[in-house]
């Protein structure tokens, strides 16, 4: 019980459960919008073209790194703005986990914090793991 004056410390489940979802929410709508905007400079640059399927060809090498997704995202092309909007969708789980320790923490809940934090470690893992 918290004395008058005193602030208020801990979350309730039901804050929590909102800001979660608001998260989430938040990352998936910010994640389209940015894959939309890319399509549709994408479009306007290259939709007169005919594909040669005949030839595969990959991803350039500068839409292979953070860094370069962000530098192409930056110059505003189309290619490079649906990298960083794909980013964003894989950066939202990651997001909620960290802010799933936090609020773990914050309950001083530490055994989900542990587990929370070997959830982390293999998202880790997974994302950067093939470079290593």
């Amino acid at each position: 019980m918290s004395r008058p004056g005193e602030a208020k410390t801990t979350w309730s489940d039901t804050q929590t459960e909102t800001l979660m979802g608001n998260l989430l929410r938040a990352g998936v709508t910010l994640a389209a919008a940015i894959v939309l905007l890319g399509g549709l400079l994408y479009l306007i640059e290259h939709g007169g073209e005919q594909p040669d399927y005949r030839v595969f060809n990959s991803q350039p090498a500068n839409l292979r790194s953070v860094t370069g997704i962000l530098g192409e995202a930056f110059s505003l092309s189309g290619l490079g703005l649906i990298q960083l909007g794909l980013l964003a969708l894989v950066a939202t789980p990651v997001a909620r986990v960290l802010f799933s320790i936090v609020a773990f923490a914050r309950e001083r809940d530490w055994t989900y914090v542990g587990i929370t934090l070997i959830v982390l470690a293999v998202l880790a893992y997974s994302l950067i793991g093939g470079q290593l």
